[in-house]
């Protein structure tokens, strides 16, 4: 009963890395009702407007029929035009559900793996990683080997290869001098954005701001600054100060801070700037997934041995003992160093412990046993993992409270 329970599955502890990939499709559905919501409103407003104005000519004489006519068809025009847009976006919408219906199925297999031990346990472990490193890709930048992979894999419908490509076309775009296409997706996902506190479009606004001054177009940043930076007055005072300031300062100026709104860094700033706004709003975590899942498996296994000033049997050719410890190993000891220890509820010490002089901890039977092995004096003791040799009248015993 103790082994099944050891290898028991826990689904829920899964999910707390794996809530991404069930809230994105979420968060794109809203996001696709309310460009619908937007678009009807906006298209109803008008139609509404527009027949009013035309039924009321019509009736007072001021046009005759074929001017009536002709605003009916541009009328009729519109709206079927609104519904080609509605049904595009119908389209996404029916991708979106089955992106969803797929991944919490995903999940649900493994609510219906009863064992770690379980071969269907290894397969869903397999999607697993592979969708973490799709992630990573996708994340790093190499959006066609992510799609790749995920092709080959067949895990399509459980990545987000689309929203990660666009993200990082726009992030390149910013870090080549170009604010347009993220001042679309500013647009786009106003409605979104109103939910955060954020200065996004702002900064991105100022920016263009102080292109037009690096320019010398004067009285074009002034009109620029009057459109859009005015409009924040009340909450971004102290910027707009500045930025008014940054008129009698040439490019080259030393004075600060106009030296640094005029440093190109700012466009690595507003790259940053930009990914951070992206993964906030659709609820992504900063990290990739693999780092994290990562990060929790070293921990796990991570002891305080493993990074203990005497060496590793591992790494020390004259140790008596091979380390199992895969933190031990070279490929993994530095990426652990400064990982925290795991919460250890249960202790693997071994039976009647006892302390070496050097500080390390065996069983004394074990050490004894293998000491004689090594053809050792029966007052000698050896340490298996740092070569040292002790009498054993010097070794301890310890007592565990």
């Amino acid at each position: 009963m103790a082994e099944l329970f050891d290898t028991k599955v826990n689904a829920e502890s899964h999910l707390s890395l794996d809530q991404p990939i069930l809230r994105l499709p979420l968060e794109l559905a809203r996001k696709n009702f309310k460009t619908v919501q937007l678009k009807v409103e906006h298209d109803r407003k008008h139609l509404v407007s527009t027949l009013k104005e035309t039924a009321n000519d019509s009736l007072s004489g001021k046009s005759d029929t074929s001017q009536t006519l002709e605003s009916l068809d541009a009328m009729i025009s519109r709206m079927q035009g609104l519904k080609r847009k509605i049904e595009g976006l119908y389209e996404e919408e029916k991708i979106l559900h089955e992106h969803s219906r797929k991944r919490i199925q995903h999940m649900q297999d493994l609510y219906e793996i009863p064992s770690l031990a379980d071969v269907k346990y290894e397969e869903w472990s397999r999607i697993r990683l592979n969708r973490l490193l799709v992630d990573y890709l996708l994340r790093s930048g190499y959006g066609d080997s992510a799609r790749a992979l995920a092709k080959e894999k067949g895990i399509e419908e459980l990545v987000n290869l689309d929203v990660f490509v666009q993200c990082h076309s726009i992030e390149d775009s910013l870090r080549r001098r170009s604010t347009k296409e993220c001042l679309t997706w500013c647009v786009e996902h106003r409605s979104m954005m109103k939910r955060t506190s954020n200065n996004l479009e702002f900064e991105l606004r100022l920016q263009q701001y102080i292109e037009l001054r690096r320019d010398e177009q004067l009285l074009e940043a002034k009109k620029h600054a009057q459109r859009y930076l005015s409009l924040n007055t009340e909450s971004r005072f102290g910027e707009i100060h500045r930025a008014a300031g940054l008129l009698a300062y040439p490019p080259e100026t030393q004075t600060e801070p106009y030296k640094t709104m005029y440093s190109q860094s700012r466009w690595d700033y507003l790259s940053n700037l930009f990914v951070k706004t992206h993964h906030d709003l659709f609820l992504l975590p900063a990290r990739p997934l693999l780092h994290i899942a990562l990060s929790a498996g070293l921990s796990v296994l991570k002891t305080p041995s493993c990074h203990s000033r005497y060496a590793s049997s591992t790494a020390n050719a004259s140790s008596s003992t091979t380390s199992v410890c895969p933190i031990c190993s070279t490929e993994l000891n530095e990426l652990a160093r400064n990982l925290p220890y795991a919460h250890q509820t249960k202790s693997n010490v071994e039976n009647d412990p006892i302390v070496l002089p050097n500080g390390r901890l065996y069983g004394r039977e074990r050490l004894i046993e293998m000491s004689a092995k090594l053809g050792l004096s029966p007052d000698k003791v050896k340490d298996p993992t740092t070569s040292e040799i002790f009498e054993a009248s010097k070794i301890r015993k310890v007592f565990i409270s």
